[in-house]
């Protein structure tokens, strides 16, 4: 008896040790977190391409790539199909046709499938196009595809990848993997990976981002755009970059060629192609002519512009020695639609292709074959997707962190009900609620909206803010209770006074407060209101000050609100996260944003240990001109623990990522398929609507809106 009960002790001893020990250990990040990409899920990009020299229909269109996710900005490598292949660091999985196989179409491109940005190769073995219509390549019997960049040569590093080219063995392209270590600074920078061996060699200097990597035919030289030293200014149009110049083989050399241009392409190794914003105002095409046997600088080079006013042209593509035509992507006055044209340097006209074959369709990023008998570009592959990408209403994001999982959502200002079945949003105009399998999607509030809030009590209860988003602090927007178990739409309730300016809601854990922002003084601040009365049933006031606090969000504990502020510089548009008590008290900022910098949208972790939010923190990643529009092509996700360390990039992407939050539960990194609806319709930047002289065009599609609300 005494041995057992010593045997009793013992193992008591050893749990309580194993108990202590576990509640000392740090908690760490884990859940899920489901956030927004503006326009995103509309994009179904895939690459076509049309000959340069027969005259564009739809019947000599061919669709390249395959239909999985989104694939763009391709690349046609010189190099033999045999030769690219030898190259691969594992060909396990390649079975290439015999020596009697035509010669393929071949194809490196950046996608986005498997939750994550690589860069693949394509080697298309088809026949003579069919006459009776696009051609696509889902029809296509013989394929090699493999990606170049497994998960063994990037270290299961997860980054955005972009522009990739073959020079020689090694590939060529962007990468975000590095921290800078520098707030509001872009992680983007140009690396080389040998195909073979997977050794990676940063061309870049660190300190540095550059963005749209060409090399020259020779594959001696390769040039970028790029800030230099100076670094981003915040600027989210058309950048005031400049075109730099450097040794592909170790990134030496380095010398700046042009000052203000982006998008450089090459047709020989003294000659390259860019573009810029003219004085007049139209976005053009220049070239650059480097002189041979001296030293180059900007002094030395000649620059002359290539395609006239009247159209902005942007983006342009050359092919070697090709003297006679470049390919641009165009916006002209007459059309709400960017198009791919060819533009023939001898005549000094433009040769329409993508209009002739879509023309609502947007062509982005040409790139012409090294023979110029193709030009390519992606554009959204519509509905001939042979079911391979369904739409999705959660798509499953990889993520940097262990028990972490990431999804973007179909909507913005996502929010989970208390168990986590089921999700609000809001879809411009509306808040919708869906269960989290997809299922039973509907309307639960048919007027605009922004901002979403599940109430932790009352079942069914979503509080939002109705109104008109980024307005001032007189403008009538109010806090709604709805009830989304309500099928007719007519049960909601509104809970401020007044109408100025209170959005953003956020209930106590209890379910007896919600905390918002409000303009009634002429300033945007924080207030404390009955969460059933609204403001009739009692009202506090929790900041005070001639600046704007907003999107704040309670604790699940209820001890912390976390809001996002500009008080440290007040109308600059720069905002910071900030904590305070409910009580007032014990305000202290979080997340210091730097100069001009953003941090918005934050969200307690279910444990409240973490903080999810965006921010521009990693800068800019590639030229806003090569995407469709985003009010902010910089946002990205990150964490960070309650006492400002632990700062967590999560999301690597060149998109506008907002409006995160986690879910009070963990769900499994695979995608959930949503209702299928209409496509395809996601807007062009609206600063190419600007037509100087012309005034301001008015897009035709009206779904994309901007994702702060502030």
């Amino acid at each position: 008896m005494k041995a057992k009960a010593l045997f009793s002790f013992f193992l008591l001893f050893f749990f309580t040790l194993l108990c202590t020990a576990a509640e000392h250990e740090p908690r760490s990040r884990s859940g899920s977190i489901v956030f927004t990409t503006l326009g995103r899920s509309d994009y179904a990009w895939d690459i076509f391409t049309l000959p340069t020299l027969d005259p564009p229909n739809p019947s000599n269109e061919l669709q390249i790539t395959d239909g999985e996710s989104v694939n763009f900005n391709g690349h046609f490598p010189s190099a033999s199909s045999s030769s690219i292949l030898s190259l691969l660091h594992n060909r396990s999985l390649l079975h290439p046709p015999g020596p009697q196989a035509p010669s393929p179409l071949q194809l490196i491109y950046v996608t986005e499938r498997k939750g994550m940005s690589n860069i693949y190769y394509d080697a298309l073995y088809h026949g003579a196009p069919r006459s009776t219509r696009s051609r696509s390549a889902l029809e296509i019997p013989v394929r090699v595809q493999a990606p170049l960049l497994g998960l063994e040569e990037s270290k299961n590093r997860i980054s955005m990848k972009d522009r990739p080219s073959l020079s020689g063995e090694n590939l060529i392209y962007v990468s975000t993997h590095e921290d800078p270590g520098e707030p509001r600074t872009s992680w983007a920078a140009v690396y080389s990976t040998q195909l073979g061996t997977g050794v990676t060699r940063r061309l870049t200097p660190y300190g540095i981002a550059d963005f749209s990597p060409a090399v020259s035919p020779s594959g001696v030289w390769t040039a970028v755009a790029s800030y230099g030293s100076k670094g981003w200014d915040g600027e989210v149009e058309e950048l005031s970059t400049d075109i730099y110049v450097f040794l592909t083989g170790d990134g030496s050399q380095r010398v700046k060629v042009v000052e203000h241009g982006g998008w450089p392409c090459w047709v020989d190794d003294s000659t390259l192609y860019f573009h810029r914003t003219s004085e007049d105002q139209w976005i053009s095409v220049y070239r650059a002519i480097l002189p041979k046997g001296k030293l180059v600088s900007t002094e030395s080079v000649t620059i002359e512009r290539v395609t006239p006013p009247g159209m902005h042209a942007f983006t342009p593509a050359t092919s070697p020695g090709n003297h006679k035509f470049i390919a641009v992507a165009t916006r002209r006055p007459n059309s709400s639609f960017r198009h791919i044209e060819l533009f023939d340097l001898v005549k000094n006209e433009f040769i329409e292709l993508t209009r002739h074959v879509s023309p609502t369709t947007h062509h982005l990023n040409p790139f012409i074959s090294p023979d110029s008998a193709r030009v390519g570009y992606h554009k959204c592959r519509g509905d001939s997707n042979g079911g391979k990408s369904p739409q999705l209403l959660l798509e499953n994001v990889r993520s940097p962190v262990p028990n972490l999982s990431l999804f973007r959502v179909d909507g913005s200002f996502p929010s989970f009900s208390p168990a986590g079945d089921r999700i609000a949003y809001v879809d411009f105009p509306g808040v919708y609620v869906v269960n989290r399998d997809g299922s039973n999607l509907r309307q639960a509030f048919p007027l605009n909206a922004f901002a979403t809030a599940w109430d932790p009590i009352r079942k069914g209860i979503v509080y939002t803010s109705a109104g008109p988003e980024f307005a001032s602090e007189i403008t009538e927007v109010d806090i709604v209770a709805i009830n989304v178990d309500d099928v007719d739409q007519s049960n909601f309730k509104r809970l401020t006074i007044g109408g100025k300016n209170n959005a953003f809601p956020s209930p106590s854990p209890d379910g007896k407060w919600i905390v918002f922002r409000s303009g009634r003084t002429g300033h945007k601040n924080l207030y404390i209101m009955d969460a059933i009365e609204g403001e009739a049933g009692g009202l506090r006031r929790l900041t005070e000050g001639p600046w704007t606090d907003t999107m704040c969000n309670w604790s699940p504990d209820g001890d912390w609100i976390a809001f996002a502020s500009d008080r440290d510089n007040p109308g600059s548009g720069s905002f910071e996260l900030y904590l305070i008590h409910p009580n007032g008290t014990g305000l202290r900022r979080l997340v210091k944003s730097g100069s001009a910098g953003r941090a918005n949208h934050p969200s307690f972790s279910p444990d409240g240990t973490y903080v999810v939010f965006t921010s521009d923190f990693a800068g800019i990643s590639a030229e806003p001109i090569s995407n469709p529009h985003h009010y902010q092509p910089y946002g990205e996700i990150f964490t960070i623990k309650l006492d400002g360390s632990d700062l967590k990039r999560l999301t690597h992407n060149s998109y506008e990522d907002g409006t995160p939050t986690w879910a009070p539960s963990y769900i499994n990194p695979v995608d959930v398929e949503g209702p299928k609806r209409p496509y395809c319709a996601f807007e062009d930047c609206h600063w190419l609507n600007e037509m100087p002289g012309r005034g301001t065009r008015v897009e035709p599609l009206g779904s994309a809106k901007p994702q702060c609300g502030a």
